[in-house]
């Protein structure tokens, strides 16, 4: 077991996290409730939307562990770590090794076609996405359609997601989620802690994200 205690991931990757846990359920929650929750699941959508935008946004202008950059490699190495998996040594990468950078990217996509799918969507009752007036009744439905295969898509890759951390926990003996929760990873090697960056710009980041948002939820 590794004894190297390393900071990796900052207040604002914690925080997109763990909202986003939260508002994914709820989304899931109050779209099988139908009825009037279903206000709520659109609601909850542009939360996801918001929180989607700032994960694009941090993975440029971020800490170092939360840039793209830091966890975004090509195929040679992604298929190096996929051979080291079956190993009972932990992964040596700081952050997220190439294949969870590549989960991570697999995960935005998926939610972001959620969101734009659901602007246009409708229930054929009494709800309809904040953009479904810019579209015929036929696209609405072909992408209401997409809604709702994607929803399954976007659950896989969250299951997918789950085992790797459960295998990651039985096989490997690495705490990710704690690591989640306390921002420290525990290596086999050591590693340079995060570079922090100005508290600035998550404020900007946030403040931009949202009213990107509102832009696009009232055209």
């Amino acid at each position: 077991m590794g004894q190297h205690h390393v900071h990796v991931w900052d207040v604002p990757v914690r925080l997109f996290h763990w909202l986003l846990v939260i508002a994914v359920v709820f989304s899931w929650w109050s779209a099988e409730e139908g009825g009037v929750m279903l206000k709520y699941h659109m609601w909850s959508g542009y939360g996801i939307f918001g929180l989607v935008l700032f994960r694009l946004g941090w993975g440029f202008a971020g800490s170092s562990y939360a840039r793209f950059a830091s966890f975004v490699h090509g195929p040679r190495r992604v298929l190096g770590t996929l051979g080291e998996l079956f190993s009972a040594r932990p992964l040596a990468w700081p952050g997220h090794n190439p294949l969870g950078g590549w989960m991570v990217l697999a995960l935005l996509a998926s939610l972001a076609v959620q969101v734009a799918t659901g602007l246009f969507a409708n229930d054929d009752l009494f709800n309809e996405g904040p953009l479904y007036a810019h579209v015929g009744k036929d696209t609405s439905d072909w992408l209401t359609g997409i809604h709702h295969v994607n929803f399954t898509v976007l659950m896989v890759l969250a299951g997918v997601h789950v085992l790797a951390i459960v295998w990651h926990r039985l096989r490997k003996g690495e705490h990710l989620v704690r690591a989640m929760f306390t921002g420290r990873k525990q290596l086999p090697e050591a590693a340079e802690p995060l570079a922090r960056v100005g508290v600035w710009r998550v404020f900007v980041l946030a403040a931009a994200s949202a009213a990107i948002v509102a832009i696009i939820v009232n055209l």
